[in-house]
């Protein structure tokens, strides 16, 4: 097989070298300056890790369990790493090096450029549809939240359609190959939502040709098909089994499990995880980008209406200027959001092109998947759909903010729109354009000059004056006017370009190259005020987690206790965790007795707290639960003077004098409502048996997150109650190097009998669903490898054997 250069490499050079090259200059501050985007999540989740990281590096083990957050959980979904891991340096060669987490982008383009090729899409047509799908706002508002996993997840989904693909195409091997490192590195990410929804559309996309084709291919042929993509998919389970094993382990006891409280439900609640539902009239920003004004925070243009009304009502000019700076312009139907979800114009009436002028696989294969990922985005807007997936589908009441969907919605278009592209150029039909362009151009028309039938009223108004409120509605439909006509510019332009193509008047490599420039310009123009120059930092973390009074005044204390921050709460993530072991926290999937303790005990707690504080009366005996789980310090505010020593903190250990048997885990949990947690100790009898009551004293001698040492001098053999949370996989307890049951006190401490005289106690943290299959993890890796070598190898024997 001859290989001409201009003709079969020249193009993909050049595609390569564009994708690099926009990446490298967007994000131009990270690349050249050593900045990095300053993500608040990040940041949040870099608290939450310090001490696992820490441990790391220290003694290069893994912890596995923290007790930055929580009062302390297993580290599988903050930091974990597998030696001899090989998904990174993958990354690393395939993104030729560019830094995390803007190499995801350049990948993701890549990867939708090969996807498009194996459609038979032109190599200027693909390069456009790439950058349309890794540059859609959505990614970019991703990025700057920190949401990085995620958007490496959604860049991953072509890699795993292209080898189902290829597969179909008679390339199993190879296929095969394909889609099990697009899962490996799938799974490697850790965003099972995605993956879920992966899954989800790979179905359609599967079943759609299977319908249409066992007649012509056989179910034989099928079937031998769909085999080799399930071993791929195998192989890809395989190389990630440790961080799958781990997460299976751990959802069980998480929030995301089975109830422990009767009152609670299993999984999420449908409010929580409907609460990010996509509004059905909110699809058109896909056309319209500020159709429903952008972000909750979004600048608005100089003397708008709201910065006219504010002058009038002669307000301070740096008052004025922050208003305008982040004016509430969204009124969704979500709580808030960073900014409107719009993947450009030009790619969505190119999909809609897709009715008149792609094939009917196609059209139905990504057809279905945008309307599907749609109707899962609408969430409780479409609720007699998404609640019967929500209670019907397995696994799927584990997932919240389910207009995380557009991810899919926003890989769908692109696909669609350049397939369409290509077969309207080829077959030079003129009715299609015309058909597709009325149709687009028309709604965004009808809503350019017919905005006033909305009423522009979102929940961001509540507590603003009326004249204020009036005057943002008149901004909110100034912004959906004039974003409906730059919309429409954008939609004529592309229009004109493909018509005067169809006749002859310019070239293909024109219409792609002009089409290639109005998407980049359009997507750059509305991604540049949410992520731009000014989100880059040198360091944020040194200013975000830069210590203050507060904090140093209780790290002189040396000795082991937790530390609430009421200026975070009980479930917000933060800066407590990066120096200290942590009460509150935040974190998708906390463990489920935890968080029951939260709503029944440690909420109600710290509100009768602070109302007595508010009024000098620190009942510092009224929080039985803080004091069980070792609260020593309480933060409320960064003075130094604003940190409260409480001095009913039980410990890290003590021998109760009481035990009170319980029955249920709600007998349990009010019973901690009752009792003075130092003296009195519960024990759920059914699971545990008696357990009888002992005298003498115990001491923390060492601590890691992973293994604690304790000494004892009992005087009288009994229970003792360590001020730590009790999870039953993989935590092991000796007494004198002698293995012993560890019983779950207190509803969710840790608790030990122990026999009379001296002992010393050890805790130590191994699960096996990590030390069992770290090591086949990485021998399915390599097999992977093996298996991308040898499916090119042959498909390139199979190739130059039909030449």
């Amino acid at each position: 097989m001859t290989i001409d250069f201009k003709k079969d490499l020249l193009p993909h050079v050049v595609g390569i070298a564009i994708f690099y090259a926009i990446v490298a200059f967007y994000f131009s501050p990270l690349v050249f300056e050593n900045k990095v985007i300053f993500q608040g999540d990040i940041l949040k989740w870099e608290g939450s890790a310090k001490e696992v990281m820490d441990f790391r590096e220290a003694t290069g083990e893994e912890a596995l369990w923290t007790n930055s957050m929580f009062g302390g959980m297993p580290a599988y979904f903050i930091s974990m790493d597998f030696p001899g891991d090989i998904t990174n340096a993958i990354v690393s060669v395939l993104t030729l090096g560019l830094p995390h987490p803007i190499n995801s982008l350049f990948f993701g383009m890549v990867a939708m450029y090969v996807l498009l090729l194996s459609f038979r899409v032109r190599p200027v047509f693909a390069i456009l549809g790439s950058i349309a799908f890794a540059f859609n706002t959505y990614n970019l508002l991703s990025l700057a939240a920190g949401h990085n996993a995620k958007i490496w997840a959604e860049c991953l989904i072509p890699v795993i359609f292209l080898g189902i693909h290829l597969a179909f195409e008679k390339k199993r091997i190879l296929g095969a190959a394909i889609l099990a490192l697009g899962l490996l590195l799938q799974f490697k990410f850790n965003h099972v939502q995605i993956t879920y929804y992966t899954i989800l559309i790979a179905g359609i996309y599967v079943l759609v040709r299977v319908i249409f084709e066992w007649k012509k291919e056989g179910i034989a042929n099928i079937g031998k098909t769909i085999g080799f993509l399930f071993i791929g998919a195998m192989l890809a389970f395989g190389g990630n089994i440790g961080r799958l094993a781990t997460a299976l382990e751990y959802s069980t006891y998480s929030t995301r499990g089975e109830v422990t409280i009767e009152s609670k439900s299993a999984g999420l609640d449908k409010d929580y995880a409907f609460g990010w539902s996509n509004g059905v009239m909110e699809t058109f920003t896909l056309l319209i980008p500020d159709f429903y004004g952008g972000g909750s925070n979004t600048p608005l243009p100089k003397n708008s209406a709201s910065e006219k009304a504010l002058r009038q009502q002669g307000l301070d000019p740096a008052q004025i200027n922050g208003f305008v700076q982040g004016a509430p312009t969204y009124w969704g139907d979500q709580p808030f959001t960073g900014g409107p979800i719009y993947g450009g114009v030009i790619l969505a009436f190119l999909a809609i092109l897709g009715i008149w002028a792609a094939p009917k696989q196609s059209l139905i294969t990504f057809g279905v998947i945008i309307v599907f990922s749609l109707m899962l985005s609408w969430g409780k807007n479409l609720s007699w759909f998404n609640y019967l997936l929500f209670d019907v589908l397995p696994g799927y009441n584990k997932f919240r903010a389910v207009s995380m969907s557009l991810g899919v919605t926003l890989f769908a278009i692109p696909v669609l729109g350049m397939i369409s592209l290509e077969k309207l150029v080829k077959e030079n039909k003129l009715k299609p354009l015309l058909m597709s362009g009325a149709i687009t151009g028309g709604i965004i028309l009808l809503f350019a000059l017919g905005a006033g039938i909305f009423r522009f009223e979102g929940a961001a108004d509540q507590g603003l004056p009326e004249w204020l409120v009036g005057a943002l509605r008149e901004d909110r439909k100034a912004m959906l006017q004039s974003s409906a006509f730059k919309s429409l510019g954008f939609l004529a332009a592309a229009f004109a370009l493909i018509y005067f193509t169809l006749k002859g008047k310019i070239s293909d490599l024109v219409l792609g190259a002009g089409l290639f420039l109005l998407v980049l310009f359009d997507l750059w123009t509305i991604n540049r005020p949410y992520l731009n120059t000014d989100s880059f930092d040198v360091s944020p973390s040194k200013t975000y987690f830069a210590e203050s009074p507060a904090e140093s005044e209780i790290l002189k204390d040396e000795s082991y206790y937790r530390v609430l921050d009421l200026t975070e709460g009980l479930k917000a993530a933060g800066k407590a965790s990066y120096r200290f072991h942590a009460i509150g926290g935040y974190h998708g999937a906390k463990l489920r007795r935890f968080d029951d303790l939260i709503d029944f005990r440690l909420s109600r707690e710290l509100n009768d707290f602070v109302s007595k504080a508010q009024e000098g009366d620190f009942d510092f005996e009224g929080i039985q639960s803080f004091n069980m789980l070792n609260t020593k310090y309480i933060i409320a505010g960064n003075a130094a003077n604003a940190v409260f020593e409480n001095p009913e903190a039980n410990g890290a250990a003590w021998i109760p004098s009481n035990i009170r048997g319980v029955s249920s885990n709600q007998q349990e949990i009010d019973l901690l409502g009752e009792i003075n947690t130092k003296s009195d100790a519960t024990v759920n009898t059914d699971e545990f048996g008696q357990v009888s009551t002992g005298a003498g004293t115990i001491m923390l001698n060492s601590y890691a997150p992973n293994h604690l040492k304790y000494s004892a001098s009992m005087d009288q053999a009994g229970l003792a109650v360590f001020s730590e949370i009790y999870y039953p996989e993989g935590w092991t307890a000796t007494i004198d190097g002698q293995e012993t049951e560890i019983l779950r006190v207190d509803y969710l401490l840790r608790g030990l009998n122990l026999p009379s005289g001296q002992h010393e106690i050890e805790f130590h943290f191994a699960p096996s669903s990590y030390t069992k299959t770290k090591t086949p993890m990485i021998i399915f890796q390599y097999l992977i490898i093996l298996g991308l070598i040898g499916g090119v190898y042959f498909t390139v024997k199979e190739s130059n054997a039909r030449a």
